[in-house]
């Protein structure tokens, strides 16, 4: 208990002479180191906070702007069109001005309102230029005049050193689709999956919807698009992710894996210390909005920052009807699980950031910590990984007060969540397939109670030095973990790299005090609670076929050099492939990104389209001619390509009839149309 202690600034007893206080000046000295730190990021985000929000203009714009202004009238020349004499007036009647302080002030208040009112429209004229997306479908690396034009204007008003949130307010919204556009691409897109008869079925059902309830429910639509920043995602979010009341374990999370030759270590505390560290670097470079926002054509055209937001210090919230997002604005501890134990790590000391070999040295001693897990603390996040509704009933009636609602707290509050596995994973050379199947299977689910599902991401760190991650799917999509991670994995290689015995760089601090245990007080109700949902998950896992491989025999350069998208090239081989297994066309989802627009997520491609099958069935066909064979291969990935950018630009299938099934939902109209869709 020697570091509970340390922990503690003063103590004081009572005796027969009096009341005896010590000080612990080691502690009071961390309190003010961290008190300091903690007014060092509330100054940042002020800062930060002010830039932004002034974007595309700039604070000191502000100066240059008043300036001109005052200039001008010591030039006895009136910029404001009788503007600041009016203000001159009003300030008259106060009595408490000379006529010199009242031109001061005129001019000072005429420049900040033309300051501002360039801000508006220097950003309302970005918002506008980026509503254009014709450049996405002009052909590969041909652009026309005009739009060399358009890219310029962009580039004029969109200011110098955007931040990472910069360009937020300028993005436009995500357009409404007309309903019969939307009708008409779904038919188009199921017409391969239906013969004559389901086909005119479905047309009746569909023209009834555009022409009778459809324009209805548009209109709360387009109501719900001029008041919301984006119509589709805050309905995505609850109604497709937290309202979801099966597992999220395999069925929503997802993994990202390590580099398959390189391995820099094979120290596992060591390559934990590394990478914790890797992370926390693009945390802070993220609480300053250091992270250059993501650009297309040239580094010209912005895409949506909003999901970063909650990366770190966020945990999905069980409840019986639906969950939540629980983020809070710092967080200076991990939360690391090993061999059935949680210990809470502090990652700061002296008022900084733990170097990595510090990090390392905590990871260590808990490797070294002998101490057996408490009555049901072993299997504890199997809860995370069963239904969700026994999970929101066990944390109300057993973690909601006393020791394990602290301990709870420590989890969900904590930075993200770190798993060292007593086990070894990884890409081998002598059992490739295999090899790649076990690790991802690993990674995705493990062994069911040892990763924390509800976290943003659990960093994976296996016994022989290799990693991976799990991440919640809720709060954002998959490229922005990804871009964490290439990061991550860059920043370990490049920047911090390790010591020839595999050991981080540095030194160790035994300063530091020691990982704290969390403390659990589980009553054998709630056990039978962890052990059913971890029944229920390791059914889910046992029933997962994953099967993974290395393919190495051309990549997307190869397929460039044909003049053809990589993506439709692989979404046309995946239609061959499942049509000679199945003998069969099925409606197939693939994900594009709308983050060309404020707060957008993802929408789908209907990858399976009639050139698609027109390809498939001329492949399988030994009369066709290869060039009859190319023919209709280019024509399928061209349609592919447009629906690709149709879906980009706002004008997918998918989202609209969703948006347009909740609001029949929430005025109780029954649509057969929408209910087969």
């Amino acid at each position: 208990m020697a570091e509970a202690h340390q922990a503690v600034a003063f103590q004081f007893t009572v005796t027969p002479d009096g009341i005896d206080l010590r000080m612990s000046h080691e502690a009071l000295k961390q309190i003010y180191l961290s008190g300091v730190h903690s007014w060092k990021k509330k100054f940042i985000r002020f800062k930060n906070g002010i830039i932004t929000g002034v974007y595309p203009a700039s604070p000191s714009s502000w100066l240059i702007v008043v300036v001109g202004v005052m200039s001008t009238m010591y030039a006895k020349i009136d910029p404001s069109l009788g503007i600041i004499a009016k203000i001159n007036r009003t300030l008259d009647t106060t009595g408490y001005m000379s006529n010199q302080t009242q031109n001061i002030v005129s001019g000072i208040l005429f420049g900040t309102g033309l300051w501002v009112a360039l801000i508006v429209t220097m950003r309302y004229s970005l918002k506008m230029l980026l509503s254009y997306h014709g450049w996405m479908f002009a052909e590969h690396g041909k652009l026309s005049t005009g739009t060399k034009f358009w890219m310029t204007l962009v580039k004029l008003f969109s200011g110098r050193k955007p931040m990472l949130y910069s360009f937020q307010t300028s993005l436009p919204r995500l357009p409404v689709p007309a309903v019969k556009d939307t009708v008409n691409r779904y038919l188009e897109s199921v017409r391969p999956l239906m013969d004559n008869e389901e086909f005119r079925r479905m047309e009746g059902l569909a023209k009834d919807f555009a022409f009778n309830l459809g324009p209805r429910l548009q209109w709360y639509l387009k109501l719900k698009s001029w008041w919301a920043t984006n119509y589709v995602s805050d309905w995505w979010e609850e109604y497709i992710y937290l309202r979801g009341r099966g597992p999220i374990m395999v069925n929503s999370n997802y993994f990202a894996m390590d580099f398959l030759y390189l391995s820099p270590t094979t120290l596992q505390t060591a390559r934990a210390g590394n990478v914790i560290h890797a992370i926390l670097l693009y945390r802070k470079k993220l609480d300053r909005q250091e992270i250059k926002p993501i650009l297309l054509l040239g580094s010209t055209v912005p895409l949506c920052s909003a999901q970063w937001e909650r990366m770190f210090n966020t945990s999905r919230i069980p409840g019986e009807e639906s969950d939540t997002l629980q983020h809070v604005k710092d967080s200076k501890h991990i939360v690391v699980y090993h061999k059935g134990r949680y210990f809470k790590v502090w990652l700061y000391h002296d008022g900084r950031l733990l170097k990595p070999r510090e990090i390392e040295q905590q990871m260590q001693r808990i490797l070294d910590d002998d101490s057996e897990p408490q009555a049901g603390e072993e299997k504890l996040a199997a809860l995370t990984a069963g239904d969700r509704v026994p999970w929101a009933k066990a944390r109300q009636a057993y973690f909601s007060r006393g020791k394990n609602k602290q301990s709870l707290d420590a989890i969900e509050k904590a930075a993200f969540f770190v798993s060292l596995d007593d086990i070894e994973q990884g890409y081998s050379k002598e059992d490739p397939v295999r090899s790649l199947d076990v690790y991802a299977k690993s990674l995705i689910h493990g062994r069911c109670y040892d990763r924390w599902f509800d976290k943003t991401f659990t960093l994976i760190v296996f016994k022989n030095g290799r990693i991976g991650l799990n991440a919640e799917h809720s709060w954002a999509d998959a490229p922005i973990v990804g871009h964490l991670w290439e990061n991550v994995m860059a920043t370990e290689y490049l920047e911090l790299g390790y010591s020839e015995d595999g050991h981080c760089k540095g030194d160790t601090n035994q300063n530091i005090p020691l990982p704290t245990k969390l403390q659990w007080e589980i009553p054998e109700e709630c056990q039978e609670v962890i052990e059913r949902s971890l029944s229920t998950a390791v059914a889910l896992a046992d029933d997962v076929d994953f099967y993974s491989f290395f393919f190495d025999a051309f990549g997307k350069g190869l397929i460039k050099k044909a003049k053809t998208s990589p993506d439709a090239f692989v979404q046309l081989a995946l239609q061959l492939a499942h049509y000679r297994d199945m003998g069969k066309f099925s409606l197939t989802y693939e994900a594009s990104m709308t983050r060309l627009f404020r707060e957008g997520r993802t929408e789908t491609v209907r990858s399976c389209t009639v050139e698609s099958c027109n390809f498939v069935r001329a492949m399988e066909d030994p009369t066709e001619s290869n060039e009859n064979k190319l023919k209709f291969f280019r024509h399928a990935a061209a349609k592919h390509q447009h629906l690709y950018r149709l879906a980009m630009t706002g004008a997918g299938i998918d989202r609209h009839l969703f948006c347009l099934y909740v609001v029949s939902k929430y005025l109780a109209v029954d649509s057969p149309f929408l209910k087969e869709v």
